[in-house]
């Protein structure tokens, strides 16, 4: 019974024109295809697709990401990640994959960005309409992007046709990506008209992540007021560990708290959240398609070893050997045990979600203040109470952090902390390392590795150096590479 409602609403979107736009996009007949919104709507599904597969942030993506942590091991052909000292060529090779997937991505979106204007049967208020969609999708591409490899080639559509492009300096793409969400936040619409599809509160969220992670902190903070002041979202009452499945349960449709999500479903081949096939393993049957048990912890590291056992965020681990010693622990944050195979998990990727907002928004307003809040420390103890099973929204003295016992940098670290807890598996710990600058010192201080400084950007793919000569092999690679 997964998401049948989201699949009745949403199926013309993730299956139509599939062969045509996923597989062999260079066959849309640009001239005569953006006539009508359904077409559109096809075209703009194919914007979708690179993100949402297995390679990238369906699956390997943020295994990648969480491999990197402190609280989390990579296994297997992950193993070196977690050694901190850059890629090897197996790795490497996922990166690259990366990098294509995001670039068809983006692709796909300049397409639907150059051509819909010339939509014959499009009324100006659906052209801004979904060119809105694509420009938001390409700004959240380019930003995945710039934040783990740097400065990259801009390619749009005024230049899609172009092979050799320079590689753009890290402000020329924040550039185009204040550009794009701008329209964006002025042009999508106030309720998304399906589960999985932005609006105009998703384009305030990721402007407001971007300002943050530019150290942007008073214009990070008011935008994410605005999404708070909305009243559209609240946070999931949650009593009890198994309450979180309200949150990131294969059955789950959408929630009181999903701001912009990657859906996926049971239903179709190529649908599924293939991310739990890393998480899981086949012995504990708590994904139906088996599992590589990637991605673990052990009961020592000293994350998992400090953590208040009464915070229900820290029964989502489990104890499993996995043949690495008895201490070893596993999540079960996204499980699916009825998923059909491999590739089939019912969950969803939640990438904004209004916890990440009240987060974001205490850490920003108390960088921009100097001092912590009470407004902040109060949005930091709606997630906090969530976390004991208590109300959100109302003070609780048994768990809530007091104003007085912090200074601004004492309350910016409880805060990271906290967003590392809240976050835990959704790809977001290491960008939050790194945006602060900790990232050597937390990592240094939970696993006692050293962080080189080449493990700090991915490469940029040979494939990209031998086919545009405008980039230099030796200039413009990152460092290490």
């Amino acid at each position: 019974m997964k998401k049948i409602l989201y699949v009745i609403l949403a199926s013309f979107i993730l299956f139509s024109c599939k062969d045509a736009l996923v597989e062999s996009p260079k066959s849309l007949a640009v001239e005569t295809f953006y006539n009508t919104p359904a077409e559109v709507e096809a075209a703009t599904a194919a914007i979708y697709s690179p993100l949402r597969d297995g390679g990238c942030m369906g699956g390997l993506y943020p295994t990648q990401l969480e491999c990197y942590t402190d609280y989390g091991y990579g296994r297997g052909s992950h193993a070196m990640l977690s050694n901190f000292q850059g890629l090897d060529g197996t790795n490497q090779t996922k990166t690259d994959g990366f990098w294509g997937y995001f670039y068809l991505s983006i692709r796909n979106a300049n397409i639907v960005i150059g051509n819909t204007p010339k939509g014959t049967k499009l009324t100006p208020a659906d052209t801004c309409k979904y060119i809105a969609e694509a420009k938001f999708l390409r700004a959240f591409t380019y930003f995945t992007m710039v934040r783990n490899w740097g400065g990259v080639p801009v390619r749009t559509e005024k230049n899609m046709t172009v092979q050799n492009i320079k590689r753009n300096t890290v402000d020329e793409v924040y550039q185009l990506i204040y550009s794009d969400l701008k329209f964006a936040e002025a042009n999508l619409p106030d309720n998304a008209p399906l589960v999985g599809k932005p609006s105009k509160w998703s384009a305030k969220t990721l402007l407001a992540d971007v300002y943050f992670n530019q150290g942007k902190n008073a214009e990070a903070r008011d935008k994410a007021k605005e999404v708070i002041l909305s009243n559209k979202y609240s946070l999931v009452p949650v009593t009890i560990a198994d309450d979180y499945s309200k949150i990131f349960g294969p059955e789950v449709i959408t929630t009181s708290e999903e701001i912009f999500y990657l859906k996926f479903s049971r239903l179709g081949s190529s649908m599924g959240f293939s991310y739990l096939m890393y998480l899981n393993h086949p012995g504990t049957k708590y994904y139906g398609g088996g599992g590589y048990y990637t991605v673990y912890s052990t009961t020592d590291n000293s994350v998992i070893a400090s953590w208040d056992k009464k915070d229900l965020r820290y029964s989502l681990w489990y104890p499993y050997n996995i043949g690495l010693g008895a201490n070893t622990i596993l999540t079960k944050k996204f499980i699916d045990p009825l998923a059909p195979n491999a590739n089939g998990g019912g969950n969803d990727y939640p990438l904004y979600r209004y916890a990440d907002v009240l987060l974001m928004y205490a850490e920003a307003d108390c960088r921009a203040s100097g001092a912590p809040s009470a407004d902040a420390i109060e949005k930091l103890n709606m997630v906090h109470r969530r976390a004991y099973g208590k109300n959100p929204m109302v003070a609780d003295a048994s768990v809530d952090f007091k104003l007085a016992d912090y200074n601004k940098d004492s309350f910016n670290d409880l805060v990271l902390r906290e967003r590392g807890f809240e976050t835990q598996f959704e790809g977001k710990r290491w960008l939050d390392l790194k945006r602060t600058g900790k990232v050597k010192a937390i990592i240094l201080a939970a696993t006692g590795k050293v962080v080189a400084d080449k493990h700090l950007l991915w490469p940029i793919p040979v494939s990209e150096l031998n086919y545009n000569s405008a980039i230099d092999p030796t200039k413009d690679q990152n460092p290490g590479y």
